[in-house]
């Protein structure tokens, strides 16, 4: 197997705390798994050695933002912490109203409802699982138009682009009835896969047409810029920080968990230019979220995702963040599994139906 490049071999990072962990022997896991009734979700934390459900709102805080988090305001109106955190997410995106969140899902439920009615249609290149559930509870269409390469199983390094030329046939056909475009970056339902800077520019080229707005769904925006970078013509000399700002300025707002590109283990935010939509949010946002300058999240949270947006964007983190999931994702398939490719930005994605082929999909051949 083929080692990282010497740079990144190993963490550019010092572990200065240390958690210990279960070491469970064969017949304690399979009993365990019995009493989950296979369930991996049924199983509990403390019993589960290396947990690979997820990365979200599970990342190790860097030193900064545990010092952050001692300078939290919790003031409940005008806190100091939002300031710092609106001004972060302002310089980093360009869009003017910041509006926060305990989660992304929280934010896709507020903009669904002040943005999207029955009959409508909200357009991705492959919506998340909670942003389609939140379009679909307003009586809206999530509709997927992911990239060609998907369906053709080509291999393409940016396999998370949206299809222009579906969106192009749908904006002619059904243009008064679209009340969005969402581009997730990186694209979490196809495999962690990044969308283009010329995917991002020329979709937002279409939706100027009709007056339509994009949003970006942002989770995991300085992966997307990393891999632009490294795989986009033009973009190699410029840095993660103005390859990200770019991407943003397409952008007629931003959905983010911050669970993810932001090191946290809660919150979310969205930002947008209309200051309309935006008043309209934060009153729908008192009922569920909380007051505009806080919502849902304590202050010193808001303190350490202001300093993980910053440090997210960090290219020699990047670097081995990247490199790390294509030397696992390497080794899973020397173990015999399929995994989607190419690999991508923060997960392995095991091809269930293709490892395990006998087991039918009505099976879950996942969980298996």
């Amino acid at each position: 197997m083929e080692l990282p490049a010497a740079k990144t071999v190993i963490e550019p990072f010092r572990i200065k705390t240390v958690e210990p962990m279960p070491m469970l022997d064969e017949s304690q896991r399979k009993n365990l798994m019995r009493e989950a009734f296979y369930n991996l979700f049924m199983l509990p934390a403390d019993a589960v050695s290396f947990d690979l459900l997820t990365d979200s709102g599970t990342s190790a805080m860097s030193a900064r933002q545990w010092g952050a988090l001692m300078v939290g305001d919790e003031s409940y109106a005008g806190s100091r912490s939002f300031v710092k955190f609106e001004q972060t997410i302002q310089e980093l995106t360009g869009l003017k109203h910041v509006i926060p969140t305990h989660q992304g899902r929280s934010a896709e439920d507020l903009l669904m409802k002040a943005l999207v009615e029955p009959g409508q249609i909200v357009v991705g290149n492959t919506h998340f699982d909670t942003t389609r559930a939140n379009i679909e509870s307003t009586g809206a269409t999530a509709l997927d138009l992911p990239s060609p390469s998907i369906a053709l199983g080509k291999e393409d390094d940016f396999k998370g682009n949206i299809d222009l030329f579906k969106l192009q046939e749908l904006l002619k056909k059904d243009a008064k009835k679209i009340q969005a475009v969402i581009l997730t970056v990186t694209n979490n339902s196809v495999g962690g896969q990044p969308v283009s800077m010329e995917n991002i520019r020329n979709t937002k080229e279409l939706t100027s047409a009709y007056n339509i707005p994009l949003f970006l769904d942002s989770a995991r925006f300085a992966e997307n810029a990393y891999f632009i970078k490294l795989r986009e013509q033009g973009y190699g000399e410029k840095s993660v920080s103005q390859i990200a700002k770019e991407m943003f300025s397409h952008a007629d707002g931003v959905l983010m968990s911050a669970k993810k590109d932001a090191f946290a283990n809660i919150g979310g935010f969205l930002a947008i230019n209309d200051g309309d939509m935006a008043s309209k949010i934060r009153s729908l946002m008192v009922l569920t979220e909380g007051f505009p300058t806080y919502g849902g999240l304590a202050g010193r949270d808001m303190e350490a995702l202001a300093v993980g947006l910053k440090e997210i964007q960090d290219e020699d983190y990047l670097a081995y963040r990247i490199k790390s999931v294509e030397y696992f994702g390497r080794g899973i398939e020397e173990a015999g599994l399929k995994v989607v490719t190419p690999l991508g930005g923060h997960a392995v994605y095991i091809d269930a139906g293709k490892t395990l082929p006998h087991i039918p999909s009505s099976e879950f051949p996942g969980q298996s």
